[in-house]
């Protein structure tokens, strides 16, 4: 984008506070809700992440893009977010994989970039208030249309957004004489999940998130796995019957992130939505059963309630993980059915790796099974 399609704007809040900044990518009028992610480099991948649909996303690193953007790290088929806030975008790119730069790549999705906010005091005001709906648009004051826009937008609580984000149509990924076969419920999948369990020796079937259970079960699957993905747990009422009627078939059941949040709902426990979520790729998590620490990449805004010795309403569930910096469930199981969730991602590759042997863990579960 030439310099001179760049023009003033803002980023407002919903209790007031304004940042002001330089509009690039496009100039479209977006409200969403504002969170942040202290995530040092994989821009793409969060902003391709399905769980980050409908946010306004702030990048706590001061520069980025300076690595450009290639077809190979996406985590869907198109960017997700509404738009992005960054302290500086960088205007030149060097990497090998690099194959364009990320302003032309949000430009051609339609996604505004904010420049030149100090992202730090924004970062430590949603931290401090807590995240919420803003807008972002043109000029250097709020029009009378963009304040119209945010007082319409919905708040985050309540919202579906897994029906909108899910694939329409089931579909296979993998290697069909693959020796193992997984029934992939899509809440928001991301496609290294799909990746892993390919590398793990399985073909996935990837189900739309409303296929009831019958139709799943009818698949023949060794185990199914429930996905992230993006809004409010508790409005994804279709969902909690048919986990409860798989698993109760003893089918070996795995959730990452909403898939976390819908397997505790479904066993009796309850969700909250967190002040401003847990999302960056630094977040250390410690295992119960073996007192060791994994730092873990999160990208979440809604918890299963409980404690690490147990889930108000869900005696059947057992608590795996805590979070260390605020003590909250980041993992539970079954203490009696082969089930168990984790609310990190254990499939991403924040730099650490300490959290991919879950997916073995898994196979483990398969592999007893199918004796």
């Amino acid at each position: 984008m030439a310099e001179r399609d760049v023009v003033p704007g803002f980023l407002l809040l919903e209790d007031g506070t304004l940042f002001r900044g330089a509009l690039r990518a496009s100039l479209a009028t977006t409200v969403a809700e504002v969170v942040f992610t202290t995530n040092m480099s994989g821009y793409q991948e969060v902003f391709t992440d399905p769980s980050y649909r409908a946010q306004i996303v702030v990048m706590t690193a001061p520069m980025i893009g300076n690595y450009g953007v290639n077809p190979a790290d996406p985590e869907s088929a198109a960017p997700q977010i509404a738009g992005v806030v960054v302290r500086e975008l960088s205007r030149t790119y060097s990497n090998w994989r690099a194959e364009g730069d990320l302003e032309s790549y949000l430009k051609a999705a339609q996604i505004p970039i904010l420049e030149g906010v100090d992202t730090r005091k924004l970062t430590r005001h949603l931290r401090t208030v807590g995240v919420m709906r803003g807008v972002i648009g043109a000029g250097e004051q709020p029009t009378d249309e963009a304040r119209a826009a945010l007082d319409a937008c919905p708040s985050m609580e309540g919202l579906d957004l897994a029906s909108r984000v899910t694939t329409k149509e089931r579909y296979r990924w993998g290697n069909p004489q693959a020796p193992h076969h997984i029934v992939a419920y899509d809440f928001g999948i991301k496609r290294n999940i799909l990746r892993l369990f390919d590398d793990a020796g399985c073909h996935v079937t990837v189900v739309p998130a409303s296929t009831p259970a019958e139709a799943a079960l009818e698949l023949e699957p060794d185990g199914v796995f429930l996905s992230n993905g993006p809004g409010d747990p508790d409005a994804i009422e279709y969902a909690p019957s048919t986990i409860k009627a798989i698993a109760e078939k003893e089918v070996p059941m795995f959730g990452i992130c909403l898939g976390h949040q819908l397997l505790g709902l479904t066993f009796g426990a309850q969700t909250v939505k967190m002040p401003y979520g847990h999302r960056g790729g630094n977040h250390p998590v410690r295992e119960l059963e073996t007192g060791r620490i994994l730092i873990t990449s999160q990208n979440h805004g809604f918890a299963v309630q409980g404690s690490e010795k147990e889930i108000p309403g869900a005696p059947g569930l057992q608590v795996t993980h805590v979070n260390l910096n605020d003590q909250t469930v980041e993992g539970l199981r079954h203490r009696e059915l082969p089930v168990f969730a984790v609310q990190y991602h254990p499939e991403a590759a924040p730099g650490p790796h300490d959290a991919r042997p879950l997916f073995e863990q898994f196979m483990e579960t398969v592999r007893k099974r199918r004796g």
